[in-house]
Formats: structure tokens, C-alpha cells, sequence
């Protein structure tokens, strides 16, 4: 049986830069678009300022692992240490993090691995005071390429999450066939999910197609991490993007791994 631990400490928030919006209802039809189009400009050519770097939380919010650890056995490879949570964190903790997405994405980067060792696993439960519910649970095959790997949860909404639940998640790598052995290396990690305000939602309108600028700002670090990473996967030779990519992992301890290729995406639809 896989152990898993809850670590019931607490977050310290990161600093929020605000975006700033103009009220655009007392003007006329053409003003209002003169200033839409201004805003927009505006925001696509902002700076890219990313999330600031964490310190480990003092009172409050739970931590996880955001470095590989575990796996005692011999068959487990020894890179597996290099396992890690693109997630804010100190170190090898990892912390609690925000989303408005229903069903949203989680990445990863996974070393090189050997036939053998290519057996993972995601795990996502919700936080209910003491009690721990299973939310969702699947086994991967993960790919032969060192790199990074995302995970978008399926949209059924049995799986989606709750405005101000807390839920904990889990990525396994097992040291041989999970039938056999239940050794692994994982990471994990905390997500909440917070409303979407109409504020927001009209700064995101306005940032298209780089909506990962107001993601960051807001301290929305699961959605800018994606709408970001998904772009660069799609246009690897972006100078932009990598740069951007390059800083928000720069931004969180992560600079070890801010150069690895997007190798893989697992949608998890059924």
C-alpha cells in the first residue's frame, strides 16, 4: 500500500500585482471601444512579472513534496530524485496553490527513465476537516523522453472542483510493475479553487492570448503555469514565450528545470 502523509502547516501568500482596469459603462459606444482596444494593447504589451519567490508557510495551509522521495528499493533508479512539482514552493516542500479552473491542469517533470520504470499513477483527493475522499485516481505509461508532462483532469463533473475546497494530489513513479511492487518515487502537492470574479474575467478578455500575465499578477499559479506551457508547446521556438516560461520557473526555485522540453500532455477524458 502506498503511504501517504498530510502535512498540516501552513502558507505564507505571495505578493499580488495589481492590474489596473478602467471602467468603460459611463462612456459612449465609440469611446468605450477606443478605450477596449487601448486596454488591450495595454495589457498584451505589459512586462511579464511572475509569481515572487516562496517561503516556506509558518501558520495555516498544508505542504507537500515538490522533489521525488521515497523508493527504497534497488530497482529504483536513481534519478528518480529528480522528480518534481512545477509548483511554488521552498526547496523541496511544495505549497498550496490556486486555480479557477474546474478541472484543471498539473505538471511535471520526469527524468529519463528505464523500460522497467515507466508505471505512474495520478491521485487527486478532496479535504473534508479529517476526512480524505478519493476524487480521482488513474495509472499512466509515461513516455521514454526526459521532460515535462502535464495532466488535465476529465471534465466530467464528478471530477471537477469546488470553490474553496482543498484538495490533495499525488504523481507516483513505481521502481517496477505496480502489480508487483508498491515502491515508488512521488511528488505532491495542494490545490484550492477560487471563484472567477467578473473582474477577473474581464482582465483575462483583455490579456488574450497571454492571459498567464494576469494567471501570475493575480497569483493564480496552477492556470498561469498552463496557459503558458501550452503555448510553448505549441510554438517551441517562441523566444518569448521560453523567456517567460524560463522566469515564472526562475520565480519559484525552479531554474534547474526551466530549460526541459514539454514533452507530453495526458488528457484524462473517458
Amino acid at each position: 500500500m502506498i503511504k501517504k502523509k498530510l502535512l498540516d502547516q501552513p502558507i505564507q501568500r505571495a505578493c499580488v500585482i495589481p492590474l489596473i482596469f478602467i471602467s468603460l459603462m459611463s462612456y459612449s459606444p465609440s469611446v468605450q471601444a477606443q478605450l477596449t482596444n487601448s486596454i488591450q494593447n495595454t495589457v498584451k504589451n505589459l512586462p511579464f512579472q511572475s509569481f515572487k519567490q516562496l517561503t516556506l508557510p509558518r501558520n495555516g495551509a498544508p505542504t507537500g513534496r515538490r522533489r521525488g522521495g521515497a523508493g527504497r528499493s534497488p530497482d529504483c533508479p536513481s534519478n528518480l530524485t529528480r522528480l518534481t512539482a512545477l509548483v511554488p514552493g521552498n526547496g523541496g516542500e511544495s505549497v498550496l496553490a490556486s486555480t479557477v479552473a474546474e478541472n484543471p491542469t498539473f505538471w511535471f517533470y520526469v527524468p529519463q527513465l528505464p523500460q522497467t520504470t515507466r508505471s505512474g499513477e495520478f491521485v487527486l483527493q478532496v479535504l473534508d476537516g479529517k476526512d480524505v475522499q478519493y476524487v480521482y485516481r488513474t495509472r499512466l505509461t509515461l513516455s521514454e523522453k526526459p521532460g515535462i508532462v502535464s495532466i488535465t483532469l476529465p471534465t466530467q463533473p464528478q471530477y471537477s472542483l469546488k470553490v474553496d475546497k482543498k484538495y490533495h494530489w499525488y504523481f507516483h513513479i513505481y521502481c517496477g510493475d505496480p502489480e508487483k511492487t508498491s515502491d515508488n518515487f512521488y511528488v505532491d502537492g495542494f490545490v484550492q479553487r477560487q471563484a472567477l470574479t467578473e473582474t477577473l474575467n474581464s482582465q483575462l478578455k483583455s490579456a488574450k492570448p497571454k492571459e498567464y500575465i494576469v494567471y501570475s499578477a493575480n497569483n493564480i499559479w496552477y492556470d498561469a503555469v498552463t496557459n503558458l506551457g501550452q503555448q510553448r508547446r505549441t510554438n517551441p521556438q517562441n523566444a518569448t514565450l521560453n523567456q517567460d516560461w524560463v522566469n515564472l520557473l526562475n520565480a519559484v526555485g525552479l531554474q534547474d528545470i526551466a530549460q526541459e522540453p514539454i514533452v507530453q500532455n495526458y488528457n484524462l477524458e473517458k
